[in-house]
């Protein structure tokens, strides 16, 4: 699933092609998506011009003029494909999982501009669209959602207070949604490596030394993916076609038995398999 920074690339990427643009056209193939597509999809969106392109957390927003818009969620294989009319068979991928061509099925959802097709390609149809008719509704739709790492509401002092006195471990605290947004498995495992910090420690055990350096490469570690493009773990690539080079950048997931990368340390790289999903730490030197 793509978190944070590369739906922030996706974001990137829409607002270079789409904003500003009028929609023309829309076309709902298959409205049996995660969550079924409104019977008044379609006309929420006619005629309606794209003022920004957000994001929050792992979700897209498509704001327009009026104030109202639309929410997209990729789910774990969506893609977003735009496909310049003038140029026949060639598209651009936008999106975590990427195609070296246009898919001939599960394309449920297209949105034309002049020019410029907006198609959104699902096979596992775990991702979903939803309606706002103005910022009141959309700011409702996130309501149960923890701030961002990069909002100032996540500080020291709100790490503090919510891990203190509690048993769950700090990788599932960091997946959690409701205490911060936007962070997946992925950055989850590289952030507790370089504060030093193994997944499966109890959230109440941290010091306060190690609640900053959770604060602290919260922001840098996924600062750093988006610089990088995001992590092409499937062939993610953007607007441009060019793959993301964070995986390059990996410390310690997905290389299980592999030597530390810092100088010195002696320690080797194991997997554990924390609340079914894959956690990667040094053995040494996180603590």
């Amino acid at each position: 699933m793509p978190e944070l920074p590369e739906v922030e690339i996706v974001r990137q990427s829409l607002e270079k092609k789409i904003r500003y643009k009028i929609i023309e056209k829309v076309l709902v193939k298959n409205r049996n998506l995660r969550f079924k597509i409104h019977s008044k999809f379609e006309s929420h969106l006619q005629k309606k011009k794209i003022k920004k392109i957000d994001r929050f957390s792992k979700y897209l927003i498509i704001l327009f003029e009026d104030t109202s818009g639309f929410i997209i969620h990729l789910g774990m294989s969506g893609t977003i494909h735009l496909y310049d009319l003038n140029k026949k068979n060639i598209f651009t991928n936008t999106s975590f999982y990427s195609s070296p061509i246009l898919p001939k099925i599960h394309n449920h959802v297209e949105i034309q501009f002049n020019k410029l097709k907006f198609i959104y390609n699902d096979p596992r149809r775990f991702g979903y669209f939803l309606t706002f008719n103005n910022k009141t509704e959309l700011k409702k739709k996130f309501s149960h959602f923890g701030p961002e790492p990069f909002s100032k509401s996540f500080c020291i002092d709100y790490i503090i207070k919510n891990l203190k006195n509690k048993e769950k471990n700090i990788k599932n605290f960091l997946l959690d949604q409701k205490f911060v947004s936007g962070i997946g498995n992925i950055y989850a495992n590289e952030i507790l490596y370089n504060s030093k910090i193994k997944p499966f420690r109890k959230a109440k055990s941290l010091t306060k030394d190690e609640c900053n350096k959770l604060l602290l490469y919260s922001k840098l570690v996924l600062k750093k993916a988006i610089l990088k493009g995001g992590s092409s773990i499937r062939d993610f690539q953007n607007i441009n076609g060019i793959m993301g080079n964070f995986q390059k950048e990996f410390n310690v997931y997905q290389r299980e038995n592999l030597n530390c990368v810092k100088p010195k340390c002696k320690g080797i790289i194991k997997k554990k398999i924390i609340s079914n999903r894959s956690s990667f730490f040094c053995n040494y030197c996180q603590k």
